[in-house]
């Protein structure tokens, strides 16, 4: 798969990644409201477009002040329409960085997810230099687990994020160059 590392973000075969802006509060609301996520990632309450853009501020733009990554805004190259997320974060209480991603109910099954994160690993690995990426994903997102494993990411441990009360699957993925 080839991705293009361009000043606008990132791009695949078949899509475009950058990072998200305040303009993209709709596609967020629609994503945290999206009945997988809900399910397997959680209800944050977010109802209006004013709470998107408040946790946009609040979450994907301190992650990318902080730490220089954080969720990128994944749409179709023809005609630049968003179909979901994916992108890098950081969780209280754990030292690597996670992949997440979240596609939109109308565009799921059709690879979308493995291309965009796929891109990502790469960008953290050989952009950023992270040398390890974790991902949490619930034991019950059957689609998500099976993601991980294909994208090469190796179960773990179960774990506890701060403020859940139910434990996790913890995968996690070396750099090529760390795991010789």
């Amino acid at each position: 798969m080839t991705v293009l590392d361009t000043e606008f973000g990132l791009q695949t075969e078949r899509l475009t990644l950058r990072r998200l802006t305040l303009e993209d509060a709709d596609l967020m609301l629609a994503v945290w409201n999206d009945p997988a996520f809900l399910e397997h990632v959680g209800d944050r309450g977010i109802r209006t477009l004013e709470d998107a853009q408040r946790t946009l501020a609040d979450g994907a733009f301190r992650l990318y002040e902080k730490y220089g990554y954080g969720p990128f805004r994944v749409a179709l190259r023809d005609g630049d329409r968003p179909i979901g997320t994916c992108g890098l974060f950081r969780r209280e209480g754990f030292d690597d960085p996670d992949i997440g991603w979240s596609v939109l109910p109308e565009h799921c099954g059709r690879g979308f997810a493995y291309e965009a994160a796929q891109a990502v690993l790469k960008f953290g690995f050989d952009d950023i230099g992270l040398t390890r990426i974790t991902a949490f994903i619930s034991a019950e997102n059957t689609p998500s687990l099976g993601l991980a494993k294909k994208l090469g990411l190796r179960f773990e441990k179960m774990a506890r994020l701060v403020g859940d009360d139910e434990d996790v699957c913890l995968y996690s993925m070396a750099h090529e160059r760390e795991a010789i």
